[in-house]
């Protein structure tokens, strides 16, 4: 397998060394190992997740019924409870997972439930042309990030505005700041529905100081009134660079032959993308 490839390895069966003397005890289902893009650089000494890996059991029935709980749905926590349920280590809390992480725990569980086939519907963007097409999830890479050189067990780091000299520090959200994201969001919208402050409310949550001032409300100052769009952009830029992820674009080309557009591509992950019924 080609360096930075999700690694599927099946059946693991339970963690941790054997013990010789006793007699093997078969797992009750299969399990895979996922490495995580973060190598569980950034989680302190003593969490689990410090490892570079979780292990995942394969989806039964029990877990196409949290799927498909209209309840769960509706509360945003379906994909949450979907996780707990599957990870074998039970003192993993979901909240803390890094979003880069989660996202590579996701295409593993989809590969390990469903097959490395992903089948999705696109539109050029050059011609219109709409196709379907079969994305290997397999062939997905991690990033390619040099994480090394960054303090080991610590999620905090630095980056200076091009424009401004402005120095911030910034941090990779978990699921609890994701969490905590949608909530406001949800509150903006209900009192101006006309109004996308998506772009304004993440960048609140993911930048921890300002010029060495870690006040939150300082922050929010600095993002609403004082942040410039160049530097903003900048700061996106350098934050998707050399943030560690999984590489969730391919190779598009347009199969109308008078387009034949080419382009990187996002790959589209919807419902289907968990929920394999739902795609026809």
């Amino acid at each position: 397998m080609s360096e930075g490839t999700i690694p599927i390895r099946r059946p693991l069966g339970s963690s941790g060394p054997s013990d010789p003397s006793k007699p093997k005890e078969q797992p009750r289902y299969p399990t895979d190992t996922v490495s995580l893009p973060t190598k569980g650089w950034f989680y302190p000494e003593g969490n689990p997740l410090a490892s570079g890996e979780v292990e995942i059991k394969q989806m039964t029935a029990r877990e196409e019924d949290i799927l498909a709980n209209q309840d769960l749905i509706r509360k945003g926590k379906v994909l949450d409870k979907l996780l707990q349920s599957l990870l074998i280590n039970k003192d993993i809390n979901t909240s803390d997972i890094l979003i880069p992480d989660k996202n590579a725990i996701f295409v593993a569980i989809r590969r390990f439930a469903y097959g490395d086939k992903y089948p999705v519907n696109f539109t050029c963007p050059q011609c219109g042309e709409k196709e379907r097409l079969d994305i290997n999830l397999a062939e997905l890479k991690d990033k390619e990030i040099n994480i090394e050189t960054l303090p080991k067990g610590q999620n905090n780091f630095s980056f200076t505005l091009p424009k401004s000299g402005t120095i911030l520090t910034y941090k990779i959200l978990n699921q609890a700041d994701e969490d905590a994201v949608d909530k406001e969001l949800a509150g903006l919208k209900k009192l101006n529905k006309d109004s996308s402050n998506e772009l304004t409310t993440r960048l609140k949550y993911v930048i921890t100081s300002i010029n060495g001032n870690s006040d939150k409300e300082i922050i929010r100052k600095f993002v609403d009134e004082e942040f410039l769009a160049v530097d903003a952009r900048a700061f996106r830029a350098f934050m998707k660079n050399n943030t560690p992820d999984i590489d969730m674009q391919f190779d598009f080309k347009c199969s109308n032959s008078n387009c034949e557009h080419e382009r990187r591509m996002v790959i589209p992950v919807g419902a289907s993308f968990l929920w394999i019924d739902l795609e026809t």
